[in-house]
């Protein structure tokens, strides 16, 4: 029996040593298709695949494929595998498949758009989130704004349906419309049967006979358009103005997001050291009550002075001339500050009327 660290998983799947993640999940779902049980009844397909399905649970991960290399080349740091018998992986029944690490985070999720898949994935569209700055004026008066964004479009050539000629999904052949594989690592690993999404499907269970080579079987493909914006009278700084269905498109015919965009007035915005000002003396306010109420005055003033002189310092950083709905925002910021200075205010009166009750009062003595 070959064990594990004779078996050079690279030649079994045909890819050279330095393939990168998508090489070895192309030629591990060409190999899928040949040597699938229930696609190949020759004798010794079953033990190909679970062959093939072993070297890819271990290339396709790259922490065991490190570890995979380094025992290769001899390096004492490449331990933690053992060997293993060929095909003791347990493959149970031919609705599971082999179990592989998550290839398809990182860098190789961002190369599936253009790398032609069979996945069926229907999937509602993203909206598209874009800010438009306009002055005060402009804003009580309205105004039209073109805007040119990137962003997905449905795909021509297969109408949004990532299919060309059979425009309808069909059970994946190596999840058998699972949408998971499996396969028992206990002897490489320890670690027993695991689950992951299938490559060949992404997870749905459903596949595409014939990928759109243009859009790559998703439906859609990355364009360029412009859209005009109609800012109504009477717009303020955070409004917006939605724009349906020109967001970016669905997967495989799924319908498109929004098109938004968010109305921004300089002047009626905050700078962060006036939204900070603000803060300071909504804060202060709570605990100038509290010593004026409770004579303590003496003991908190100089705290509440520092906050006061810090947070009118920082508001009028630029001017004490507003826009009122500057105003309108800073009150707001104001009242949050309080919100959290009276929360304070009221844990500092609790302790401090914990502290001052006399000794022995309660517990009997006299």
């Amino acid at each position: 029996m070959a064990s594990m660290n004779e078996k050079d998983y690279y030649e079994i799947l045909g890819v050279k040593e330095d393939a990168s993640t998508d090489e070895i999940r192309k030629a591990f779902q060409v190999l899928a298709r040949k040597y699938h049980p229930d696609i190949n009844k020759e004798p010794g397909a079953e033990d190909k695949f679970k062959e093939i399905s072993e070297a890819y649970a271990v290339l396709s991960d790259p922490d065991k494929r490190k570890r995979y290399d380094a025992m290769r080349s001899g390096s004492p740091f490449g331990g933690g595998y053992g060997s293993a018998p060929a095909g003791t992986g347990s493959y149970g029944g031919y609705g599971y498949g082999p179990f592989w690490g998550s290839p398809f985070g990182g860098t190789a999720q961002r190369r599936r758009a253009a790398t032609p898949s069979r996945a069926y994935n229907p999937r509602e569209g993203s909206d598209i989130n874009v800010e438009v700055t306009i002055d005060a004026e402009t804003a009580k008066a309205g105004a039209k704004r073109g805007v040119t964004y990137q962003h997905f479009s449905t795909c021509e050539h297969c109408h949004g349906k990532g299919s060309v000629e059979a425009g309808h999904p069909e059970t994946c052949p190596t999840c058998g419309g699972t949408g998971y594989v499996a396969v028992d690592l206990s002897v490489l690993f320890g670690m027993g049967m695991f689950q992951t999404e299938c490559p060949e499907c992404q997870g749905s269970g459903k596949v595409m006979s014939d990928p759109c080579e243009v859009c790559g079987g998703s439906g859609r493909v990355q364009t360029a358009s412009e859209v005009v914006v109609e800012i109504p009278p009477d717009s303020h700084d955070g409004d917006e103005v939605r724009i349906p269905g020109m967001g970016n498109a669905g997967t495989n015919g799924k319908k498109a997001g929004d098109f938004v965009a968010h109305v921004c007035v300089p002047e009626e915005r905050l700078t962060p050291q006036q939204a900070q000002g603000f803060h300071l003396v909504g804060f202060a306010v709570p605990f100038l009550v509290l010593g004026i109420l409770g004579n303590a005055l003496s003991a908190v003033g100089w705290v509440v002075g520092i906050l006061l002189v810090m947070g009118l310092i920082g508001i009028f950083n630029g001017g004490a001339s507003h826009a009122p709905r500057w105003w309108r925002n800073g009150l707001m910021t104001l009242a949050d500050g309080a919100v959290r200075g009276i929360v304070i205010a009221a844990l500092f009166v609790g302790m401090f009327s914990c502290t001052s009750v006399p000794y022995g009062r309660g517990y009997g003595y006299y």
